[in-house]
């Protein structure tokens, strides 16, 4: 995983995340603002910040990757090196994106960060996206309607007040009948009511006997006992040890790749990580993998017998 990855996963739940011998990357909280140019309403969230005085180590990030990889914390600093010192030969020709993050330019020997917009990091906010929303124009439409009015003034004839009285009886009309519909409606909900209530009381008494039941098996079945043992594979063919953790990833990936069952069987003492073609339950057959291996593909190929 990237080191970006890591400093992403730790933004979601602190402030501030030191990258040693770079800089820390701060996080504010934001209220929702509207953006009048848009007409988009943005949730409240996140504002990533940089500051590249925040050089010096505070354990947070390297005891993370430590964790999530399962490795020693000093593996970890060193990968974080690893990948700082490869940040920085980027910047001397180009821009450098960090996924989830920003972006840094090198710009006069500043180092420049351009936050990214598309993840809010607040958790609170989650699931809240922006909502645009149209442009009213009331003032204007009330303008408009004002100049209509001072054009055609409204005149009510005779026939005009009659068919408006028609209107109001039919007004009163429509009204009884919600009226009517409405009591209905309450009637209807208060049967339901009384059903439900009906079949909760049933419900208590089925359950109650259920309780008081007594269930009594005559013939329970025997006990099945079964003795697993796990194959132990103590023979090793070793590929190479590697003091850095993602070389030792790269040589597992490449040996899958050439039909290998190949794993990372560990750490030794001297904190390098050891890779493997395959392991092997008997002596014969891991040396026999070995010849084969170290007259045809890599001759500093050697056996481990160790279990793991």
């Amino acid at each position: 995983m990237k080191l970006a990855n890591y400093i992403s996963d730790l933004l979601y739940r602190y402030e501030c995340v030191i990258v040693p011998d770079f800089g820390g990357f701060v996080t504010n909280n934001r209220s929702a603002k509207i953006n009048t140019l848009n007409q988009t309403l943005q949730a409240p969230y996140k504002q990533i910040t940089f500051n590249s005085h925040l050089k010096n180590n505070d354990g947070l990030l390297a005891n993370y990757i430590a964790s999530i990889d399962k490795i020693d914390y000093e593996c970890a600093l060193n990968y974080i090196k690893f990948e700082i010192e490869a940040w920085r030969k980027k910047l001397i020709n180009e821009d450098l994106d960090l996924d989830a993050i920003g972006s840094f330019s090198l710009i006069n020997n500043k180092l420049l960060f351009e936050p990214q917009q598309k993840i809010n990091y607040l958790t609170s906010s989650f699931g809240l996206n922006s909502i645009v929303f149209p442009e009213i124009k009331r003032e204007v439409y009330q303008k408009q309607v004002i100049k209509l009015e001072d054009k055609a003034p409204l005149i009510i004839s005779s026939e005009r007040k009659k068919a408006l009285n028609y209107l109001k009886y039919a007004a009163i009309f429509i009204l009884g009948l919600s009226v009517i519909g409405y009591g209905g409606k309450l009637y209807k909900d208060h049967q339901n009511k009384q059903l439900v209530a009906t079949a909760k009381k049933q419900q208590r008494i089925i359950n109650k006997k259920i309780e008081n039941a007594t269930f009594v098996i005559s013939k329970p079945l025997p006990t099945l006992n079964l003795n697993i043992t796990a194959e132990k594979k103590s023979f090793h063919v070793i590929g190479g040890a590697f003091r850095f953790p993602e070389n030792a990833d790269r040589k597992v990936k490449q040996l899958l790749e050439e039909g290998f069952d190949a794993r990372i069987l560990g750490v030794n003492k001297w904190n390098l990580s050891i890779v493997s073609y395959g392991s092997f339950s008997t002596e014969k057959e891991a040396r026999e993998v070995l010849v084969n291996i170290q007259n045809n593909i890599a001759k500093e190929a050697w056996l481990l017998i160790q279990e793991f």
